[in-house]
C-alpha cells in the first residue's frame, strides 16, 4: 500500500516545519507597528495581508513541485505556467484579494533556452488571460546545485478592507460548494511519480495511459485558474460583489478536508455529495494501493476550490461562464469535518 511518506514526503513534519516558519514570520510582526504595511495576523490563511491604510496588501508565495519533473522529462513545458498562477492566484482569492502581478524564481541546472521561451510563453498566456502583470524575476543557474528546474512564484494583490474574507460569518447550515478539477493541479506529485515508477518503471513517462495519450500527458493535464470566477463573485477592488461568499477555500496539499480545516476553525462540515475522483487519481489508486482515505489527503480528488455561500444558482451560472462546474457538496455544521 502507498502512501504520501514512502515517496518521500513527511505531511506532519512538513506542517511542523511550516509552524516553525510563520512563528518566524510573526516574530518579524512588530517590526512595522503602526506603520504603513503593519500585517494582519491570520492564523491558517492562503495569504499574508498588510493593513495599507485605504487597502490591505496581500502577498503569498508557492511552486509547482516536482510536476516540473515530468514535463521536463516529455519535454512538455508549455502549460507548467497555469499551474504556477493557480497556485499562488488561487490563494489569494481565499480572503477575496484581486492578484495584480506575479513575479518568478527559476533556479536551474543549465540554462536551456528553448525551455525557458516554453515556460515563459505558458505564463504570459494566463496571466494576460487573469489580468495580471509579471514585473520581474530571476533566472538563477546552480549547476550541481539542482537536478533540474524548480519554478516559483510570488503573488502581490489587493483588497478593500471591508471585502477581507474572513470567515467570521459562517455558521451551521451554510452550503458548502465546491469547484471542479481538470485534473491532479500541482500538488501530490511525488506520490504520483513514486506510484508509476514502482508500477511501469524508469519510463513511465511515455507508456499508454489510454489510446490516446501517455501517462505523463495524463498526469500533466494544467491546473484550472478559479480565480477570475470568484473575482467575477466577489467582485473586483472597487467593485460591488454579486454573491456573498462567507468564505474560500483553494484545495491544495492537505486535501479537502485539511484545507477546509484552516476555515472552519470554529465549525465543522457534512461533506455528502462529492463528485466522482477523476479517473487518473482512481487508477493511480489502484496501481499503488492508495487507501482513499490517504488519496483524499494527498489528491484535490476532483475539487479544487470550495466556496461557503448560500447563493448557489448565482455562483453556478458565473462559474459556468468560466467554463468551471460547480455543485453543492455539503453543509457547514458545529461539529467535526467528515467527509462520507
Amino acid at each position: 500500500m502507498s502512501t504520501y511518506e514512502d515517496s518521500g514526503v513527511n505531511i506532519d513534519l512538513g506542517d511542523k516545519c511550516s509552524a516553525i516558519a510563520y512563528q518566524a514570520a510573526k516574530n518579524t510582526f512588530p517590526g512595522r507597528k503602526g506603520m504603513m504595511g503593519e500585517p494582519v495576523i491570520d492564523e491558517g490563511g492562503f495569504s499574508g495581508v498588510m493593513d495599507m491604510g485605504d487597502y490591505y496588501l496581500v502577498q503569498n508565495d508557492d511552486g509547482i513541485g516536482t510536476k516540473m519533473i515530468i514535463a521536463e522529462k516529455t519535454e512538455n513545458l508549455g502549460t507548467m505556467g497555469y499551474d504556477l498562477v493557480a497556485m499562488v492566484a488561487d490563494d489569494a482569492i481565499c480572503i477575496g484579494a484581486e492578484t495584480i502581478s506575479l513575479s518568478n524564481t527559476l533556479d536551474v541546472d543549465n540554462v536551456n533556452e528553448d525551455k525557458i521561451r516554453a515556460l515563459m510563453a505558458g505564463l504570459e498566456r494566463a496571466c494576460l488571460e487573469h489580468k495580471i502583470i509579471i514585473p520581474g524575476g530571476e533566472i538563477a543557474e546552480l549547476g550541481e546545485m539542482v537536478n533540474g528546474y524548480i519554478w516559483n512564484s510570488t503573488a502581490v494583490g489587493i483588497v478593500e478592507k471591508d471585502k477581507l474574507i474572513t470567515g467570521a460569518n459562517i455558521k451551521a447550515g451554510d452550503k458548502i460548494i465546491g469547484l471542479k478539477s481538470d485534473g491532479l493541479r500541482s500538488n501530490g506529485f511525488s506520490l504520483v511519480r513514486h506510484i508509476l515508477k514502482n508500477a511501469l518503471g524508469d519510463n513511465w513517462y511515455f507508456e499508454k495511459y489510454n489510446d490516446t495519450m501517455t501517462w505523463a500527458e495524463a498526469v500533466l493535464t494544467p491546473s484550472k485558474i478559479y480565480s477570475s470566477a470568484v473575482l467575477e463573485m466577489h467582485g473586483r477592488y472597487k467593485e460591488k460583489a454579486k454573491v456573498e461568499l462567507k468564505g474560500v477555500v483553494h484545495v491544495t496539499g492537505g486535501g479537502i478536508k485539511g484545507n477546509l480545516k484552516r476555515l472552519l476553525k470554529n465549525h465543522g462540515a457534512k461533506i455528502t455529495d462529492l463528485p466522482e475522483p477523476h479517473l487518473v487519481i482512481k487508477k493511480l489508486m489502484e496501481m499503488g494501493e492508495v487507501s482513499t482515505d490517504e488519496a483524499y489527503k494527498t489528491w484535490n480528488m476532483g475539487v479544487g476550490m470550495i466556496l461557503i455561500s448560500n447563493d448557489f444558482d448565482s455562483i453556478k451560472e458565473i462559474c459556468a461562464s468560466h467554463k468551471i462546474e460547480a455543485q453543492i457538496i455539503g453543509e457547514v455544521t458545529d461539529g467535526e469535518i467528515e467527509l462520507e
